[in-house]
């Protein structure tokens, strides 16, 4: 059976980026407690392709921004869901996200839940 992903993308300030990590370190235990297989975080590089839309005109980030690209990784769709549910219920996740000064801002990030389809 081939994994399920939840996919996102979204700005976090630059001068914010340490308070993020260790936001994002302490809730990616959190999932994986939870059921997540993996969660893994990555800083945008190199963000135009002539050609294409960008992840940065996505989501309107600035130039005192980084774009963040991730996943979670899970066995399935339903341990996705019961995952995310556990998590979304977890006191150590809204704790962490009202202590944290993160700049994170969860409007401005473009999720979606992802089946396989090319696995290679």
């Amino acid at each position: 059976m081939a994994n399920y992903i939840d996919g996102y993308v979204l700005p976090i300030s630059r001068d914010r980026l340490d308070d993020y990590k260790h936001l994002v370190e302490a809730a990616a235990s959190i999932w994986k407690e939870h059921g997540a297989l993996a969660y893994r975080e990555y800083i945008g590089d190199d963000m135009n392709r002539e050609g294409t839309s960008s992840f940065t005109d996505l989501i309107a980030a600035t130039d005192d921004e980084v774009i963040i690209f991730g996943w979670v990784e899970f066995a399935s769709r339903e341990a996705r869901d019961q995952a995310n549910e556990k998590v979304a219920t977890d006191p150590r996740m809204a704790e962490l996200i009202r202590s944290s000064n993160a700049d994170f801002d969860a409007v401005r990030m473009a999720y979606g839940g992802f089946q396989a389809f090319v696995q290679s």
